[in-house]
């Protein structure tokens, strides 16, 4: 079956640590698939980098500063997206789990005036959606912030102090 995507809820179950891609949450085609950490983790990695690289503004910007262009973008694209959010009840998220189906994978393309996002879940069934990149943007966001709340991000290896070198044994002299 293929669904449409109109809205997506990410939430974090510790009891499956897995998190739960809900669509269209509460209405008649709702559907709902399993994230495991791995395919949460490679979906972030790689659309961050796809966001990077398609963005037209960090094409124009300086190599040095395309890290603060990108940051830059980012927030714009949440600022514009703020209104469009809402809360969807703890209840009927919970409702979907019940009937949940682990997710094989998600795509996201270019596509004419937009990004297309296709999700599969084992049975066969899809569900796509076109987003414009401020949407992307705070889809990925939303994303990670569940991946926060499942701590499965690891944590910065400390800094080693490098070892002092070895006192070499004093080269003999030749004449």
């Amino acid at each position: 079956m293929a669904h449409t995507v109109r809205n997506i809820t990410f939430a974090y179950v510790p009891r499956e640590d897995r998190i739960l891609a809900a669509i269209n949450a509460g209405f008649r085609d709702a559907w709902s698939l399993w994230l495991t950490r791995r395919l949460a983790l490679a979906v972030i990695e790689r659309t961050a980098q796809y966001i990077a690289v398609s963005s037209d503004l960090t094409k124009r910007t300086p190599s040095d500063l395309r890290s603060e262009a990108v940051a830059f973008e980012r927030d714009a694209a949440i600022a514009k997206t703020a209104q469009a959010m809402s809360t969807t009840p703890a209840d009927v998220v919970q409702a979907t789990a019940n009937w949940a189906e682990l997710a094989e994978r998600l795509t996201i393309a270019r596509q004419a005036g937009g990004y297309r996002l296709e999700l599969h879940g084992q049975s066969g069934d899809t569900a796509t959606g076109l987003l414009k990149r401020p949407e992307l943007q705070r889809l990925l966001q939303m994303l990670q912030i569940e991946v926060a709340n499942a701590a499965w991000v690891a944590p910065a290896a400390k800094p080693q102090p490098a070892p002092a070198p070895a006192v070499a044994d004093p080269k003999p002299a030749r004449h």
